[in-house]
């Protein structure tokens, strides 16, 4: 794949728009992933990896073939997405909590063919306190525990991403881990 990266990022350097669709194609799925994990808004994340392709398409010259291009992709779309958070306002979407629904979002309330309504509620109920666990870490242990262990980026691609020698990431990786534990440990 790198290889066929790497002849798009030419053609794309030399004018070609198409190529860079085909660039997009080829990593948007993993860009919004990135972006939603970090913003756990569909419509931010959407945004955000939309501004980040843009910042690709204008900053090509700039990429450094020695370096992944999806590491230097990710590390756009992360710093897009930090961004995104800072500047938030408050808003609402399907994600958010249904008041006097204890806990309950939107999105779990949309039918499922895949599972019955009670187990749909449990997933529901289980992701909801791991993403909100997450989500309640301070943004310096959750960006590196999202590109680990969701993302499952090596830790010298994370460190290519946020900019943070590897012995960092591995700390705050540990820091955010030990907070989830001692979170769930609470219980």
């Amino acid at each position: 794949m790198e290889e066929t990266t790497l002849r798009l990022i030419e053609r794309v350097k030399q004018g070609d728009r198409d190529a860079f669709a085909a660039l997009v194609d080829l990593y948007k799925e993993g860009a919004f992933l990135v972006a939603f994990r970090v913003l756990r808004d569909r419509m931010e994340a959407e945004d955000a990896t939309q501004e980040a392709f843009i910042r690709v398409f204008t900053k090509i010259e700039s990429y450094n073939a020695q370096w992944k291009f999806r590491t230097w992709l990710y590390r756009i779309v992360t710093n897009v997405s930090i961004d995104r958070l800072r500047k938030k306002r408050p808003d609402y979407s399907l994600d958010a909590e249904m008041s006097g629904t204890e806990g309950l979002t939107l999105y779990s309330q949309l039918e499922s063919k895949d599972q019955l309504p009670e187990d749909q509620v449990i997933d529901s109920e289980q992701r909801q306190d791991v993403g909100e666990a997450i989500a309640g870490l301070p943004e310096k242990y959750r960006v590196p525990l999202v590109l680990k262990y969701i993302e499952d980026l090596s830790l010298k691609e994370i460190s290519e991403m946020i900019d943070l020698p590897v012995a960092t990431v591995k700390t705050r990786i540990h820091r955010g881990r030990e907070a989830l534990k001692k979170h769930f440990g609470k219980r």
